[in-house]
C-alpha cells in the first residue's frame, strides 16, 4: 500500500489519546502522512480509536464506524481500522454487522496495525508520541489494566489485569515530554493507587511523583483517578512538599451509601472514605478535590440517593462528575442484579446531584473573587484568553476567562486577578 495519509479519530478517555499519540508517531516514522480527528476527508486510511465504556460512548463509536464504513462502500477510502475499547469487547459481532471495516483490533494491537499497512514497528520509539494536545500541557499514562472489579465496570474485561510501567520509562519520557516544551503533565490510569504493586511489590505512586516533581522546566503534575481503597496516604507529602505538584487530587468515590459500596464492591465504606477525605484535607490543605458518584445502580433507593446527596451537600466538592449507571455485558452487576431503577429516575437523580453541585462550585468561586492566581494560557478565543489555575484540568474542569492583552502568550503563567465568577468558571484580568 502506498504510504497515503492516514487520520486517527480518538473517542473516549485521555487514556485512548496516549494510544493514539503512539500510533501516530509510529506511522510518522514511517514516512506516512498523519493528522488527528481531521474533518477533512481526504484521507485515504482512517484508524477509529473506540470507546467502549458506557451507553452513550458505545453509541457514538457505533455511529463513527457506521459514517466511515459507507464511506468506505463508496470508495472514498483504502482502509478502515477500528482498533480500541468497544472493537476489543465487540470484536466478533462488530465484524459480522459491519464487513465494510477491513480490520477490527483490540486495544493494545499497535505493532498489529502497523504491520498491516506494510510499515515496520519502531520498538526503541514504543513510547515515543506525536502530541495532540497543545504543547504546554501532555497526558502521562502509567499503567494499564484494573485488578479492582467493581461491580458495573466493564474495562478489566477489555484492558485486562493491572500493568505498571517501570519507573524508569516513565521518567525518561516525561524528561522527553517535557524537553519538548511540557510544562503541565496530567497523570493518568485507570487506578493510580495500584501503581507499583504488581512490578515492585508496593504502591510506588509517592516516589513517581517525587522523583518526576524533580525535572527541571516541569512546572505542575497532576494527578488523576486514583482508587480510594487502600489510597497511598504517603502520596500527600509529596503533593504538599513539592512546589510542583498540583493541589489537586481525582478521587472517583461512586457512593457513600454502605449498601451501594458494598453492592458495588468498592472495598471502602462511609466510614473509611471520610476519614480518608478529612485525612487529604488536614495533610493538603487547601487542596482541590476531583470525585466522580454513579447514580441508579441496580438497588439504589431513595434512601441511599437522599444520604448521598447529604454527603456532596457536606463535603463541598471543589469538582464533580455524575454518571447514571449504564447496564454494561457481562459485568458483576449485569450478571447478579436486576437493572430495577427506571431510566427517568436514574437520570433526574445525576440532574438533581449535578444541580447541587454547581451550587457548591458557584458558591467556591465567589470566594475566589477578589484574589489572584496562576494562570496557565491554554488558547485564546473572541473576547478572552482561556487558561486554568492548578485546581482546575484541562476538558473537565472550570476555566479562567482572562481580559485580552498583548503582554499574554498561550503556553504561559500569569499571575490574574479574578473579578468575576461564574457557576463553573472565573473572570479576571493580569495582575
Amino acid at each position: 500500500m502506498k504510504r497515503g495519509k492516514v487520520n486517527i479519530s480518538t473517542l473516549g478517555c485521555s487514556k485512548n489519546l496516549v494510544d493514539s499519540e503512539m500510533l501516530l508517531n509510529q506511522l510518522d516514522l514511517n514516512g506516512f502522512k498523519v493528522v488527528h480527528d481531521s474533518e477533512d476527508d481526504d484521507a485515504n486510511i482512517v484508524i477509529l480509536n473506540t470507546c467502549g465504556f458506557i451507553m452513550d460512548a458505545k453509541e457514538e463509536s457505533i455511529n463513527s464506524i457506521l459514517s466511515h464504513a459507507q464511506a468506505r462502500k463508496a470508495g472514498k477510502l483504502d482502509k478502515l481500522l477500528v482498533m480500541g475499547c468497544l472493537s476489543a469487547r465487540y470484536k466478533e459481532d462488530l465484524e459480522k454487522e459491519i464487513p465494510e471495516v477491513d480490520k477490527f483490533y483490540g486495544k493494545f494491537d499497535y505493532k498489529q496495525i502497523i504491520q498491516d499497512l506494510n510499515a515496520n514497528f519502531f520498538e526503541q520509539k514504543m513510547y515515543h508520541r506525536l502530541k495532540t494536545t497543545p504543547s504546554h500541557f501532555s497526558y502521562l499514562k502509567i499503567s494499564e489494566g484494573c485488578n479492582r472489579h467493581c461491580s458495573f465496570c466493564a474495562i478489566p474485561q477489555f484492558t485486562g489485569i493491572h500493568k505498571s510501567r517501570s519507573m524508569e520509562s516513565l521518567l525518561e519520557e516525561a524528561q522527553t515530554l517535557v524537553a519538548g516544551g511540557t510544562k503541565e503533565l496530567l497523570i493518568i490510569a485507570q487506578d493510580l493507587s495500584y501503581y507499583g504493586i504488581d512490578m515492585y511489590g508496593e504502591s510506588k505512586l509517592a516516589e513517581l511523583i517525587d522523583r518526576l516533581a524533580d525535572i527541571q522546566g516541569l512546572e505542575w503534575i497532576r494527578l488523576h483517578y486514583a482508587y480510594p481503597s487502600k489510597f497511598p496516604t504517603e502520596l500527600l507529602k509529596v503533593i504538599r512538599e513539592r512546589d510542583n505538584v498540583a493541589n489537586y487530587l481525582d478521587l472517583p468515590l461512586q457512593h457513600i451509601s454502605d449498601r451501594m459500596l458494598g453492592r458495588m464492591r468498592r472495598k471502602i465504606t462511609k466510614e473509611e472514605t471520610i476519614k480518608l477525605i478529612n485525612k487529604i484535607r488536614e495533610e493538603v490543605p487547601g487542596i482541590a478535590l476531583r470525585t466522580t458518584f454513579l447514580v441508579g445502580h441496580p438497588g439504589e433507593t431513595a434512601e441511599d440517593f437522599e444520604e448521598l446527596k447529604a454527603f456532596v451537600a457536606e463535603q463541598k466538592f471543589d469538582r464533580m462528575g455524575v454518571f447514571a449507571y449504564s447496564n454494561e455485558d457481562d459485568t458483576y452487576a449485569f450478571k447478579m442484579y436486576e437493572d430495577d431503577v427506571p431510566e427517568d429516575t436514574k437520570q433526574e437523580r445525576a440532574a438533581e446531584l449535578m444541580a447541587l453541585q454547581q451550587s457548591i462550585s458557584e458558591k467556591l468561586n465567589v470566594e475566589k473573587v477578589g484574589k489572584t492566581f496562576n494562570v496557565l494560557i491554554d488558547r485564546e478565543e473572541a473576547d478572552y484568553f482561556v487558561g486554568r489555575t492548578e485546581y482546575d484540568s484541562p476538558e473537565v474542569d472550570g476555566e479562567v476567562l482572562v481580559e485580552k492583552n498583548d503582554a499574554i502568550k498561550i503556553g504561559n503563567f500569569y499571575q490574574i486577578k479574578i473579578n468575576d465568577s461564574t457557576e463553573f468558571d472565573l473572570i479576571g484580568c493580569l495582575a
